[in-house]
Formats: C-alpha cells, sequence, structure tokens
C-alpha cells in the first residue's frame, strides 16, 4: 500500500449516528473506544477506510464506525478484504472477527489471507464462546467449558488464534485485551507494519462467559500475570523483579528473579520481534499447561514484514500489459466475427 495522507481528526469523528448495540458490560465498547482513539493518532482518513466483519457480534463493529464499511457472510470477510484491496490497493482495510468467525467456519478464509499477505489489519476477538447464537463453545473454549452445546464440559482442545497465525505464515502477531490503556498501541504498531497484521483481542463476554481473562487481564496483580513484550527490550514481568529466560539445554523458556534490576546477570532474554522461534515459544506462556505460571505474553510478539500480496499482484499485472494494446473494440474484433442483421 501506498503511504496514506495523514490528515487531522478526532475521536468523535470516527463515531457513527448508529446507535450502539452490545451487551451491556461488553468488551467490544472498550475495543470500538480503542480503536476510535487509534485512528486520528495514526491520521487515518474515514474516505480511505474500510472495515470488513464477518458474522457475530464482533461483527457489528462496521456500522460504529464513521467509515466505509461491509457487513459480509460467516467467516468470508477476509474473501472481501482480498478483493476490496485488489480493486483499490489505496484503501486502508481492517477486518473484525471474532474466535467463531475467523477461526472455525472462516478458519480457511484466515489462513489464506495471512499466507497472501494482505496489507490489512486483522482484529480477532477472542471471548472463548458463541455469543452472538446463544453461548455455544467455540474453537477457543478451554476444556471444561459448560456450554448449550457442552453441558458436561468440552472435550475439545482449545486452538491457539495467534499459533494458527504463524503456522498461516502470518509476518505481524500480536495480542491485547479490551480495557488494555496499551491496545492502542499494539493497533498503532500493527498498522505500520506493511502486510497483513493479525491482533488477537481477549474480549470478556459478559453473558455467556463472564471473567473468564480475569486471571490476567485484571488491574489487580497484573504486573504479576502480563508480559508486555517490546522490540529490543528485556523480557520483565512483575515490576522487573521477574524475567523470561530461555533453557538453553532444554531449548525452553523459564522464569527468573531479577536481583537488583540486573537483568543481564539473571540471562533474561531480549526480546526480538523477527525472532520467529521465540514468537512460537511466548505464544505458549499461559495458554498451555506446562507454561500456566508464566505471565500471558502481550504486545507485539512478531514482526518481520516481506512483499504483500496485492503489490505483487500489480507488479504482475504491469508486466504482463508491457507492450500490449488496451483497446477493447480490437480485442472484441480480433478473429472470426460477424454481424447479425435486423
Amino acid at each position: 500500500m501506498n503511504e496514506l495522507t495523514r490528515i487531522e481528526t478526532t475521536l468523535k469523528d470516527w463515531e457513527s449516528d448508529q446507535e450502539v448495540r452490545w451487551c451491556p458490560g461488553c468488551g467490544d465498547y472498550a475495543i470500538l473506544k480503542a480503536v476510535q482513539r487509534t485512528l486520528p493518532q495514526i491520521g487515518a482518513d474515514p474516505a480511505n477506510t474500510v472495515f470488513v466483519s464477518g458474522i457475530g457480534c464482533s461483527s457489528r463493529f462496521p456500522y460504529y464506525m464513521e467509515s466505509y464499511g461491509f457487513h459480509t457472510i460467516h467467516g468470508r470477510a477476509p474473501a472481501f478484504a482480498t478483493g476490496i484491496k485488489l480493486a483499490n490497493p489505496e484503501l486502508d482495510i481492517w477486518l473484525v472477527t471474532g474466535d467463531g468467525d475467523g477461526m472455525s467456519i472462516g478458519g480457511n478464509h484466515t489462513m489464506h489471507l495471512l499466507r497472501r499477505n494482505l496489507d490489512c489489519q486483522i482484529m480477532l476477538f477472542n471471548n472463548e464462546i458463541y455469543g452472538l447464537t446463544k453461548g455455544q463453545y467455540s474453537p477457543t473454549s478451554r476444556q471444561g467449558t459448560n456450554s448449550p452445546s457442552s453441558p458436561l464440559g468440552s472435550v475439545d482442545r482449545p486452538l491457539s488464534p495467534c499459533a494458527f497465525a504463524l503456522g498461516s505464515g502470518a509476518r505481524f502477531v500480536a495480542r491485547g485485551f479490551d480495557v488494555s490503556k496499551k491496545l492502542p498501541e499494539v493497533l498503532i504498531a500493527a498498522h505500520a507494519h506493511k502486510g497483513a497484521a493479525f491482533v488477537e483481542i481477549f474480549q470478556n463476554c459478559i453473558v455467556y462467559n463472564k471473567d473468564r481473562f480475569d486471571d490476567f487481564a485484571v488491574p489487580k496483580g497484573a504486573d504479576d500475570t502480563q508480559l508486555w513484550c517490546e522490540d529490543g527490550q528485556p523480557l520483565l514481568f512483575a515490576g522487573g523483579t521477574k524475567g523470561i529466560s530461555l533453557d538453553e539445554p532444554n531449548c525452553t523458556l523459564k522464569i527468573v528473579d531479577v536481583v537488583d534490576g540486573d537483568w543481564e546477570a539473571a540471562h533474561v532474554a531480549v526480546h526480538n520481534t523477527k525472532n520467529r522461534g521465540l514468537a512460537h515459544m511466548l505464544i505458549d506462556l499461559r495458554i498451555t499447561p506446562q507454561f500456566a505460571d508464566f505471565p500471558m505474553a502481550l504486545g507485539v510478539i512478531y514482526d518481520d514484514p516481506r512483499p504483500t500480496f496485492e503489490q505483487s499482484v500489480i507488479e504482475q499485472n504491469a508486466k504482463a500489459a508491457e507492450g500490449k494494446d488496451a483497446n477493447l473494440a480490437k480485442l472484441l474484433g480480433k478473429g472470426q466475427t460477424w454481424t447479425v442483421e435486423g
């Protein structure tokens, strides 16, 4: 995508005239405000911005943004986003999806969007439940989740959206959560990445999966349960008194104590957003049973750009058109033709 012209806007400029209709207390409200705060900071232009969604609670998002938007088909938002971007590469595209919409019926479409590396921002709202269709367990629901479709507890092993994204070839993977003050920073980084930027946002479903993320997402004790990753900075948490170190013999991560702020002496690892192997290990923290006592890795976990899909398509089309006369009438008249009279 070419550099977009920055314009001055405010949060109010991005609020549509539509009544926001989510359940009172839903985490989607906080995400909506985070996005509306972020867009003025990056100088986005409503006339060049498109929000594309599928089906689900999160997919009401385009109605509430004063920009262009498409509320599309269940799981097929990536296909629409691809078509929009190829038709007009100058547009700034934000794709909004959920753990059911994007990881179940739309999993295949999400995978291909990521491997193709279309220049867009993908926000996947993960509440670990099907909210719109009344609380069935989703691909990300934890084992034991009680729901209308799993009254005895889900026996499925949950899918990790960030691990899925990395495995699909994503070149940007990040995490945040609905009420985090740092979520706009994550979104700004996603927008700065040229290519498919995948952001998993943990989102509280107040009705069907209330407080699911309280083990790390509440302010009390956050220093001990949140690991905010920043490129080139040591992986510290608990107010800098603990860190994440690479246990080289076992090629795994471990928690170490940091004494008097000397993280180097404790062999705390320095985050490198281009290190794909490190990204895979960080994504597993607190998600997989063997790392259940670790903090949740948040922020930009992986960021290693490569040429975008639409850029490659444009270059290919330009090469194919070299030396050719773009004359439709001439093309239609080529070869055997005849005229039907009367």
